[in-house]
């Protein structure tokens, strides 16, 4: 049977990431805090995201968005000096 290198480095690859994978796990202090990172990172709320606060030109103003998308910056300058 011939094996390509590429599968045997593949190969080998998978292998040192499951072996890394299983000595963390085993580790009762080491799993405990990846999973505490694990809770936290999918609790982040998305209200907390600067995106959420400027708020959407696009669904707030559609006059301007059409603008914009067609090239005009004046829907961005107005929008900005609204939003100070």
């Amino acid at each position: 049977m011939k094996v390509r290198k590429r599968s045997i480095v593949g190969m080998i690859g998978a292998a040192g990431i499951a072996t890394s994978i299983s000595l963390v796990l085993m580790d009762k202090s080491k799993r405990q805090s990846l999973m505490n990172k694990w809770k936290n990172a999918m609790q982040m709320n998305e209200s907390h995201l600067p995106i959420e606060e400027a708020g959407d030109p696009g669904k707030d103003n559609l006059e301007n968005a059409d603008m914009v998308a067609e090239g005009s910056q004046f829907g961005v300058h107005y929008y900005n000096k609204v939003r100070q």
